[in-house]
This record gives structure tokens, sequence and C-alpha cells, in this order.
């Protein structure tokens, strides 16, 4: 991925880039601020090893993109989202872009911010050679299931998970 990339939504411009070790706390912050991160994510909590583990795992593998997106070059992180490219065999040896964890301020919502950040990792996507781009959405995201169909996304499988 270029280093610094620039998010334009008609009303305002972003930087989107990879995310440094400084922007853990921040994207924590994003992921917490639902209904349902909310429950997951512990952003006032002491012990920041489990995400600082994470963060050095997906920043050494290729395979994935951690994405910081601020209000301009070293601004607030307003969004994030990651990329995970995979390979497989179905499809004739097709790889797959996996988008996760996408979120914006809601501060920062309503003026296209999502949908430049999608059609940026749809682009990575399509430049990486992959078949296809995926994601998932919990059931109870029903205004998430209307932005992502409004991009063109078809919700055409039933996913399972198990936690552990």
């Amino acid at each position: 991925m270029h280093s610094v990339v620039d998010l334009a939504t008609g009303e305002k411009t972003y930087t989107l880039r990879r995310a440094v070790a400084a922007d853990v706390r921040p994207i924590v912050a994003l992921l917490a601020a639902d209904q349902l991160g909310a429950t997951r994510e512990d952003p006032d909590g002491g012990d920041w090893t489990a995400y600082e583990r994470a963060f050095a795992a997906i920043d050494a593998d290729p395979a994935h993109l951690l994405l910081a997106v601020t209000t301009s070059p070293g601004g607030e992180v307003v969004g994030t989202m990651q990329l995970s490219f995979l390979p497989g065999l179905a499809r004739r040896g097709a790889t797959r872009a996996q988008i996760e964890a996408v979120r914006v301020h809601e501060r920062h919502r309503g003026g296209g911010l999502g949908a430049a950040m999608i059609s940026w990792a749809v682009g990575e996507a399509r430049r990486r050679g992959c078949a296809l781009v995926q994601l998932t959405s919990d059931k109870r995201r029903s205004d998430a299931h209307r932005f992502y169909t409004r991009l063109g996304f078809t919700a055409g499988h039933e996913g399972f998970k198990l936690a552990l």
C-alpha cells in the first residue's frame, strides 16, 4: 500500500494510512464506541498487552493491513478497518480480500467517509489481484447492512462463528 492516501468525501479530505503502534489506543476506542464493541473491548483497561501483541502480529504480516483514517496527516484517528488477503484453492486458486472491523467515529458519519474507505479497500483488492472482496457484519447491525448493500455487496452467504 502507498504510505498515505487522501480520501476525498466532497466536504472533507481525510488521510488513510497504515496504522502505527501509537494508533492502537484510538482504534480500540473506535471499536468500543458502539453497542456491540462496548461489551467486547476494554479501552479504559490497564492491560494493553493483548492489543499490542495483536497489532505487532498484524503489522509484521504483509497479508494484513490495519488502517487508520485521520482528519489530516498527523490528525485525530476517526476511522479504521483491517484488510486481510487470503489465498485459497477455491475459485481456481483465487485470493480473497477480507474486510474487518470497519469503524467511523460518529462525528464523521454520513459524509461519505465510510464509502470512501470501502471504495479504497475494493481498489486495493483489485490492485493485489483478488477475485473477491468479502466481509461479515453482525446480524444486529441493520444500518451497516443497508450501507454495504448500497455499495454493491450482497448477503449471499450465512456466516457461522464458534467462540473459543
